[in-house]
């Protein structure tokens, strides 16, 4: 992955998973052999998560966001393009809090997870927290990193993590968002 210091990648684009370590690399060519980006380029799609940041461990999947305009035309797109691949299954939340569409698959090595959302993609939480961590990340030192992801590895999620190793109360999703005016 290009040095951490650098704030300039465009996460939008797969392109700098191209020069990133060995897991990056993997993910790209499953992500571009599979065309999984293209067969959602509709819903602007944007991997986010701990790969893109150089935060996971063994088990992450390749979280992708997309928006929909029509949940169910997203979801009849998914299991066109997707049913065919590994543990595939399909949910559908329609809660008053959350409106979702979650898809899950396996190619290769990796877990796949589409969520998508009536929210544009750069405007979904999972994208502004991968943003902010990625921030927080180049502003801290190795040691802050790899607390991450020995948290990580016990079990926890990635907000609820940073949030921990910042010292930060209260809920860590909402918390994360505080560093985002910063």
């Amino acid at each position: 992955m290009p040095d951490q210091k650098d704030r300039n990648i465009d996460f939008t684009k797969l392109d700098y998973l191209k020069i990133g370590n060995a897991r990056h690399r993997q993910a790209y060519t499953v992500l571009t052999e599979n065309k999984i980006m293209t067969c959602l380029q509709s819903y602007d799609p944007i991997l986010v998560g701990t790969i893109p940041i150089n935060i996971d461990i063994e088990n992450s999947d390749l979280d992708i966001i997309c928006y929909y305009q029509n949940q169910l035309d997203f979801a009849k797109q998914l299991k066109f393009s997707f049913s065919k691949f590994e543990n595939f299954v399909i949910r559908k939340s329609n809660g008053p809090e959350l409106k979702a569409v979650k898809t899950n698959f396996r190619i290769g090595d990796f877990e796949i997870e589409i969520f998508g959302q009536n929210i544009p993609t750069r405007q979904q939480n999972a994208y502004r927290h991968m943003l902010i961590e990625y921030k927080i990340l180049a502003e801290r030192d190795e040691v802050f990193r790899q607390k991450i992801i020995d948290l990580k590895r016990l079990g926890i999620k990635t907000e609820p993590a940073f949030a921990q190793v910042l010292g930060l109360s209260g809920d860590p999703y909402s918390k994360l968002l505080v560093f985002e005016s910063e």
